[in-house]
C-alpha cells in the first residue's frame, strides 16, 4: 500500500514513524497544487491539509482509496467527487479544542492588558523616565462582568465558554442565521452581535458561513467591541473588517486567518494598528500536533477494518 503525504511541514516536527506501519511511505514538505496528480497518481492513501483534491484529481488516480485530511476543515475536498468515485475521506476533530482555546484567551488578555503598548514603551524609555513608580499610558480593562459572544457551539466554542465563565464573563452562544435549533440557550444572531463586548468565532467555513461578518454586522456592534477570528478566513468578509477598524466601527480585532494564507505583500491589515494579527497559529500545541496524527493514524486503522461509517465525510 502506497501512503503519500502532501504539505507535511504543516504539523512541524512531528514523528511521521507510526505512519510506516500501514505501507511504503513518501512524503511532501510542500506542495502546489500543479504537483499534485503526479504525486498522488499511484497512491493508495493521501493525507492532505490545504492542498485541493477535486475530480481531476481523484478522477486521475486509480489507486486513491482513502483522502485523510490533516485538519478539521474540509472544504479543500470535493465531496461529491469522492462519493462518485467510491473514495473515502475522512478529517479528524478535536486535535486542537485546548490550543485555540488557549490561543484566544492568551490574545485576548493581551489586548485587555495593553501588554504589547507597555513593551513598547519600556522600549522607548518611558518607564525609565517616569516621574512615578508606573505607568498610566494605556487603558487596563477586566474581562469580569464583559458579554462575551460566540458564533460556533462545537467543542472548541464550548471550551472558550467554560474559560470565559470562569473569569466571570457572561457568555451569549448566538444562533447562526438560517439553521433552527433544538434548544432554549442560544441568543439571536443579532442580539448576540449588539450586546458582545467580545465576539469570538468558532465555526467551520461552508457556502453559509461565506461572508457571515460583512460591515452590515460590524455596524450592529458596539464601538468598544473586540471581534476575534481563529476559524477560517472568509467567515469575516476583510475588506469590510478593514473598513471597520480604520473607521473605528469596533475597537479591535484579533485575527489568526486570513482568506488567502500567506498573504500578500502590502495586505491592508499589516497597515493597522488595531489589529492583532496571527498567522495561522491557534491550533499549533505540540500536544495539538501530536493528537492530529493520531487521529489521522486512528482513520486509516478504522478504514483498513472496514469501519467506513465510523470515519467517512458526507455532504
Amino acid at each position: 500500500m502506497k501512503i503519500v503525504f502532501l504539505e507535511s511541514m504543516t504539523l512541524g516536527d512531528v514523528d511521521f514513524s507510526p505512519l510506516r506501519q500501514f505501507g511504503d511511505l513518501e512524503i511532501y514538505e510542500t506542495n502546489n497544487p500543479d504537483q499534485t496528480l503526479d504525486r498522488i497518481q499511484e497512491a493508495d492513501i493521501v493525507i492532505v491539509n490545504k492542498t485541493p483534491i477535486g475530480e481531476r484529481e481523484i478522477a486521475s488516480s486509480p489507486h486513491l482509496k482513502l483522502i485523510c485530511v490533516a485538519a478539521t476543515g474540509y472544504n479543500n475536498i470535493d465531496i461529491p467527487a469522492t462519493l462518485r468515485h467510491n473514495v473515502v475521506a475522512t478529517n479528524v476533530k478535536g486535535y486542537s479544542t485546548e490550543s485555540v482555546a488557549q490561543h484566544v484567551f492568551a490574545h485576548l488578555l493581551s489586548v485587555m492588558n495593553s501588554i504589547i503598548p507597555y513593551q513598547e514603551d519600556i522600549a522607548q524609555g518611558k518607564w525609565q523616565q517616569s516621574p512615578i513608580f508606573t505607568l498610566l499610558t494605556h487603558p487596563i480593562e477586566e474581562l469580569k462582568g464583559k458579554n462575551l459572544g460566540i458564533i460556533g457551539y462545537g467543542a472548541i466554542g464550548r471550551r472558550v465558554a467554560e474559560i470565559a465563565e470562569v473569569f466571570g464573563m457572561n457568555v451569549l452562544v448566538a444562533q447562526r442565521p438560517g439553521i433552527e435549533y433544538n434548544d432554549d440557550f442560544r441568543v439571536p444572531f443579532e442580539t448576540v452581535l449588539s450586546q458582545s463586548d467580545v465576539l469570538s468565532i468558532h465555526t467551520p467555513l461552508t457556502k453559509q458561513t461565506k461572508d457571515l461578518i460583512t460591515l452590515r454586522e460590524l455596524k450592529m456592534m458596539k464601538p468598544s467591541a473586540i471581534l476575534i477570528n481563529t476559524a477560517r478566513g472568509g467567515i469575516v468578509n476583510e475588506n469590510d473588517l478593514y473598513h471597520a477598524l480604520k473607521e473605528h466601527i469596533i475597537s479591535y480585532a484579533i485575527v489568526d486567518v486570513l482568506e488567502n494564507e500567506p498573504p500578500r505583500e502590502g495586505h491592508p491589515f499589516f497597515d493597522l494598528d488595531n489589529i492583532l494579527l496571527t498567522p495561522h497559529i491557534a491550533w499549533t500545541s505540540r500536544q495539538a500536533r501530536e493528537k492530529l496524527l493520531q487521529g489521522i493514524v486512528h482513520n486509516i486503522k478504522l478504514y483498513l477494518q472496514g469501519r467506513i461509517d465510523e470515519i467517512r465525510l458526507t455532504k
